[in-house]
């Protein structure tokens, strides 16, 4: 338990690294475990989070059922425009079907 400590403190501390160099990106509060990455919108500097590990988070950390973080995730999260640095909330394709890939209509 306390080597999983050390590494999402050191995540943390990557985090606030990356953070200081991609200046005046919004981050998604709570969902530091599902950042992957920085990157540019044009010329704004935006997060990148992983749809599904937020989702995860939701389950795990607020006790949600997956349809529940799935809908949460969806209206609020998703649907929110908080100006040219909202976060990208990214969409992972993997090998085998699953219900986003069907609904994408891969």
């Amino acid at each position: 338990m306390q080597e999983k400590a050390k590494a999402s403190e050191a995540r943390m501390d990557k985090i606030k690294s990356l953070a200081e160099i991609y200046e005046g990106c919004l981050m998604a509060d709570g969902f530091e475990e599902a950042l992957i990455g920085f990157g540019t919108r044009f010329t704004t500097p935006v997060a990148i989070y992983n749809v599904s590990k937020c989702i995860d988070i939701l389950v795990e950390r607020d006790g949600m059922s997956y349809e529940i973080a799935e809908e949460y995730m969806t209206f609020n999260v998703l649907g929110a425009y908080v100006g040219d640095s909202t976060p990208i909330f990214l969409e992972e394709f993997v090998d085998g079907a699953d219900d986003r890939q069907a609904w994408l209509g891969l």
